[in-house]
């Protein structure tokens, strides 16, 4: 009789067990029906190659449609469609970000630090050009509009005293017409912010002669514009025959609207580390990925979604 009571009793564990199972399933979010539009960058850029790659890591681990990766100017755009609800994820630079929380205070959170961009003040060789100063008069191309680079060009420009009308004569053309053009001497100086190294300035290095100006001079003009922005140098191991210099750095953020369910937000920032490997293979930047850097995004506050996930992972 015993045994028939121990064969019962351990009939009932078993049923409670799967039953909590059960419930425990039930309370798991269910992201089926998200739709998340991703606002990246350029095709081919570093935004969009992060973005593509999480599009499919996060449909794949929340079993969701793909999130739709938006092509766009640049940060300034990403952070404009997250705001109209445009886009619900987006690429920003922390300038942007930074500016953006002060005109809309609330309505941005971040999700994580991603990685950071060097400032190019690319000129050839030859230039009689030696700082941002002697710029004046000169054919500049400042980035695509509405982009990232064109946002810090214009604070450069504006700390170097060539912001005025007709001081310089600048074009909005993205990095490969702008190389194409400089290589033809069409204009004298390209500015671009981004990675170490950049393919296609390491490809035009290789060609041509290049040099970098240094920018070490405007440096605590330009961090008392924005605090985020920071010192750093680019090694001359960077680019063949180019020495090092001292420029700007500015790190990249994964932002969303403030309103964002947390547990949705909590995800995604799982999903981000969790396909990190994946995403190297995207994009190099990806490296610069990991825990502990990620929540250094102020002065834009971490979502509380993302803030409960880098408590659970100690960050």
């Amino acid at each position: 009789m015993a045994r028939i009571r121990g064969v019962r009793g351990a009939g009932a564990l078993l049923a409670a067990v799967v039953a909590a199972v059960g419930m425990l399933a039930g309370c798991a979010p269910d992201f089926g029906t998200q739709h998340l539009r991703i606002a990246a960058g350029n095709a081919g850029g570093v935004y969009d190659k992060l973005a593509q790659g999480l599009a499919t890591a996060w449909s794949a681990q929340l079993g969701m449609d793909r999130p739709e990766v938006l092509q766009t100017q640049g940060s300034p755009d990403n952070v404009n469609r997250v705001l109209s609800g445009d886009a619900d994820v987006a690429f920003v630079a922390a300038d942007v970000a930074a500016d953006t929380s002060v005109l809309h205070p609330g309505r941005l959170a971040a999700l994580a630090r991603i990685h950071d961009d060097y400032l190019h003040v690319v000129v050839r060789d030859d230039a009689p050009v030696t700082s941002v100063a002697q710029l004046r008069g000169k054919r500049i191309a400042i980035g695509s509009a509405e982009s990232g680079v064109e946002y810090i060009v214009r604070k450069i420009l504006k700390v170097s005293g060539l912001d005025g009308t007709g001081v310089v004569s600048s074009r909005n053309l993205g990095l490969p017409e702008a190389l194409a053009a400089l290589e033809r001497n069409e204009i004298d100086a390209v500015f671009w912010s981004g990675g170490l190294p950049t393919g296609p300035i390491s490809a035009l290095a290789g060609r041509i002669k290049l040099r970098l100006l240094d920018i070490a001079a405007l440096m605590p003009a330009m961090r008392t514009a924005n605090p985020v922005y920071r010192t750093a140098t680019i090694p001359s191991t960077t680019y063949p025959g180019i020495g090092p210099v001292t420029t700007l750095v500015v790190p990249n953020f994964l932002v969303v609207r403030s309103e964002m369910a947390d547990n949705l937000a909590e995800a995604l920032v799982q999903g981000l580390f969790d396909s990190r490997d994946a995403l190297v293979q995207a994009s190099s930047a990806a490296l610069s990925i990991d825990v502990h850097p990620a929540i250094e995004t102020a002065p834009l506050p971490l979502h509380p979604g993302a803030l409960n996930y880098y408590r659970t992972h100690k960050a």
